[in-house]
């Protein structure tokens, strides 16, 4: 029985099997660059009532049942200037209501620049989104190892990533 155990043994098939091995490595730094984006809030004007009689005087002159508005013959950086609405009471002793309204709009200002990644002077507008970008100094440590440092200035808008994977597969 010894010796057919040994024969089969010895007859078998090889054991095989299927070994793959590998090492992959990466790393990276971004830097963000620095940003500004801004936009003008336009200039607006309304006037509602009831029981009001309403009028203007442009340049000395009053216009009765007039309404007054914004006017693009007289500019200041983009805004217009407005002619405002006069408003009398109609019957007196009577209730009454009057609402006026006016934003005014941002005027034009200087481009924004970006210098050594870095926004010097931000725009005051009605809607303003900045970003102050990386900064300039990260590194990179990579041992054949696998393993990675990342150091150096790492500041708001820098991202450092690194990545070792080591696979051994066996089928």
């Amino acid at each position: 029985m010894k010796r057919f155990l040994l024969v089969a043994f010895l007859l078998a098939a090889p054991a095989q099997a299927d070994v793959r091995h590998s090492i992959k490595s990466s790393a990276s730094i971004t830097l963000d660059p620095a940003y500004s984006s801004a936009t003008r809030i336009g200039s607006t004007y309304s006037v509602s009532g009831s029981n009001v009689t309403p009028s203007t005087t442009v340049s000395g002159t009053t216009t009765s049942g007039a309404i007054g508005s914004l006017t693009t013959t007289s500019l200041t950086a983009g805004v217009p200037a407005i002619v405002d609405t006069n408003l009398a009471i109609t019957t007196a002793g009577s209730a009454f209501s009057a609402v006026e309204s006016y934003t005014h709009g941002d005027a034009i200002q200087s481009a924004t620049t970006v210098s050594s990644g870095v926004v010097g002077s931000l725009p005051s507008l009605g809607s303003t989104v900045t970003g102050s970008g990386g900064v300039n100094g990260a590194t990179i440590t990579s041992l054949t190892s696998g393993v990675h440092t990342c150091g150096g200035t790492m500041g708001a808008g820098s991202t450092c990533t690194a990545t070792s994977i080591i696979e051994t597969l066996v089928d």
